[in-house]
C-alpha cells in the first residue's frame, strides 16, 4: 500500500500542482516528474525550482532524486508547472517507474499521466494514456 507521501506526490502529478516540502532539513519547492520504487522503497525524480538545498540551487533550478520516506511537511500548491529542461542522459533515480508525466516516457511506466482535464460537470477528471504502440513498417513495393 502506498504511503501518504506517495499518494500526495501522485495527486500533484495528476493535477499538475507544485509541492512544497521538507527534505534533508531544507524547505524545497518541486514538481514531481517520475514516481516509483528503487530497492523496494518509494522514490521520486523531481525538478526543484525554489527553496533550499545543502548543495545549493542554480537560479534556473535542478533535478533532484528524493527518497519519499525522508520527505515531510508535504503541501500541494498552485502555480506554473516547472519540469526543467530535458535530460541529456537517462534518469537513474527511479528503478521501477510507476508513473511518469512525460507522455513519451521511455521508462515503460505502469501509468502515464497527462494534465487533469475539466469535465462538463465542472469537476476534474483524469486522462490517462496507455503505452504507445509501435507502428509497423510497410514492406517496400
Amino acid at each position: 500500500m502506498p504511503s501518504q507521501t506517495y499518494r500526495l506526490f501522485e495527486r500533484a502529478m495528476r493535477t499538475r500542482k507544485r509541492i512544497v516540502c521538507t527534505y534533508g532539513g531544507c524547505a524545497r519547492e518541486i514538481c514531481p516528474i517520475i514516481l516509483g520504487h528503487s530497492q523496494g522503497d518509494e522514490k521520486a525524480l523531481t525538478y526543484q525550482f525554489a527553496g533550499q538545498s545543502r548543495s545549493g540551487l542554480p537560479p534556473d533550478g535542478e533535478w533532484r532524486c528524493l527518497w519519499l520516506a525522508k520527505v515531510s511537511n508535504v503541501q500541494l500548491n498552485d502555480g506554473p508547472w516547472i519540469a526543467g529542461d530535458s535530460h541529456k542522459q537517462p534518469q537513474g533515480c527511479v528503478e521501477d517507474v510507476d508513473i511518469d508525466v512525460n507522455p513519451d516516457s521511455p521508462y515503460q511506466p505502469k501509468r502515464i499521466l497527462e494534465a487533469t482535464l475539466k469535465d462538463h460537470s465542472g469537476g476534474a477528471r483524469r486522462r490517462q494514456q496507455g503505452p504507445k504502440r509501435k507502428k509497423r513498417k510497410r514492406p517496400a513495393a
